[in-house]
């Protein structure tokens, strides 16, 4: 058959339909086709996720008060188990995230959402009765092992979202957990004075229980029913070798570690830079003001920025949000007075609003369609990783260099994550062909 011949075929890309390319992967299946009821979904994780960590972060302002209770009686020894007490559940979450991602992507997200919500009611539950800081630890650990709703959610809706939706779907769920973490202590630091310390756990945990009949009654999954021969042989040899650009996914939850570690190096500190930039009066309530309008920034931008990634590309908005970021906490180094750090917060929250969801996003780009919630639940260790190292670092540095050090320092990593995406952008390989995916059933 010749070249001029009309029966001879044209090469695939051309035949092939934009709408199917829109719904193909870069490592060797398509992604999962638009599930028709993804809108609904969205609106189910969204409030979930938010209900879920208003009622985990309600405890931040009354802990210390709560382990006096317990018994712990020396000042500095409250302090200490508070905070061993908050932070418990991010070690066994960032444990445990990658196995509940696979038991994700096996049998089914939205089972691992009924799992985490029914886990975390009774959990958050049983922290009413414990009666000793021991017991209190080990709730605490409980807690993380059963907990994941907020990641569990993510993980759905970056799977069941339309490729050329899914940063801005991403950003409505990020939106819907930052949200959560600034209600979540307001509202902790008023249900103790009028409950109680111990019935404000059953209202937390009463909270989480709507979440999961929401979950239970309104959310629908549609899952792969028997996986592809070539699905089944790669996903013997494990979730990396179901990956054909690892080096890109690799950079991408680096960057997921390294901008938890870089903004939350600087959250410990605000309160003492406030001090230090003049404002002797009400520190901490203006410190509490600065760190809320920086979530305040998130939260309105996440959306719109995962809405540009998804129109000219995911990797070029994680550059260019890191570029921004980093800029901004030089000049948060720089700043002499408290509205001028105020002006720079709020830019920084603008800028970091759209980081997450468009790193995740880009992971499910590269994700095939059996190992997205293993990937993105790795991704999610790597921002508890950084969470826990951030203050850590953070402290170390402002006492050997001072509190501008930090900022400074905390710019250079972010400036670094933007350089690390930019190379492995330039250096990826050609997308891989295309493979066929296993027909689907409504769960």
């Amino acid at each position: 058959m010749t070249a001029t011949d009309p029966e001879t075929p044209r090469a695939a890309p051309d035949l092939e339909p934009r709408e199917a390319r829109a719904t193909r992967g870069t490592s060797g299946g398509p992604v999962d086709a638009e599930h028709p009821y993804w809108r609904r979904n969205l609106a189910v994780a969204t409030v979930g996720a938010f209900t879920t960590i208003v009622a985990m972060t309600l405890l931040v302002p009354f802990l210390p008060v709560f382990v006096r209770e317990l018994g712990v009686e020396d000042d500095g020894a409250v302090v200490r188990w508070s905070g061993i007490a908050y932070g418990a559940c991010f070690l066994t979450a960032a444990l445990t995230a990658p196995l509940w991602g696979r038991l994700g992507d096996r049998f089914g997200r939205k089972s691992m959402l009924v799992r985490a919500s029914a886990g975390m009611a009774v959990a958050i539950s049983l922290l009413g009765f414990v009666q000793t800081v021991d017991q209190l630890v080990a709730v605490r650990l409980l807690v993380g092992v059963l907990g994941g709703y907020a990641s569990g959610a993510t993980i759905l809706v970056a799977a069941q979202t339309p490729p050329d939706r899914s940063a801005w779907a991403l950003g409505i769920v990020s939106s819907g957990v930052l949200a959560g973490n600034v209600v979540g202590p307001l509202v902790g630091g008023f249900v103790p004075a009028w409950v109680g310390v111990r019935p404000t756990f059953l209202v937390a945990g009463g909270m989480i229980f709507v979440a999961f009949l929401a979950t239970v009654f309104l959310l629908r999954e549609e899952r792969p029913v028997v996986p592809a021969p070539r699905t089944r042989e790669r996903r013997r040899g494990g979730v990396w070798s179901q990956v054909d650009r690892r080096g890109p996914v690799l950079v991408l939850l680096g960057t997921s570690s390294l901008l938890l570690l870089a903004t939350m190096s600087i959250e410990p500190i605000v309160t003492v830079y406030v001090g230090d930039l003049g404002q002797r009066t009400h520190t901490a309530g203006v410190a509490g003001i600065l760190v809320a309008l920086t979530s305040i920034g998130s939260i309105l931008a996440a959306p719109r920025v995962g809405r540009l990634a998804d129109r000219i590309g995911h990797v070029r908005v994680v550059v260019g949000c890191l570029v921004a970021a980093g800029v901004l906490a030089f000049v948060q180094a720089v700043v002499t007075d408290v509205v001028e750090l105020a002006v720079a917060r709020v830019l920084l929250g603008v800028s970091l609003g759209g980081l997450l969801p468009s790193v995740t996003a880009a992971i499910r780009h590269l994700a095939p369609p059996d190992a997205v919630g293993a990937l993105l639940g790795y991704g999610v260790s790597a921002q508890y990783a950084g969470q826990v190292a951030g203050p850590v670092l953070g402290g170390i540095v402002a006492a050997q260099l001072g509190l501008r050090a930090v900022f400074v320092a905390t710019g250079l990593v972010l400036l670094v994550a933007a350089a690390l995406n930019l190379a492995a952008s330039r250096r990826a390989p050609q997308e891989v062909a295309a493979v066929g995916e296993p027909p689907t059933v409504a769960v």
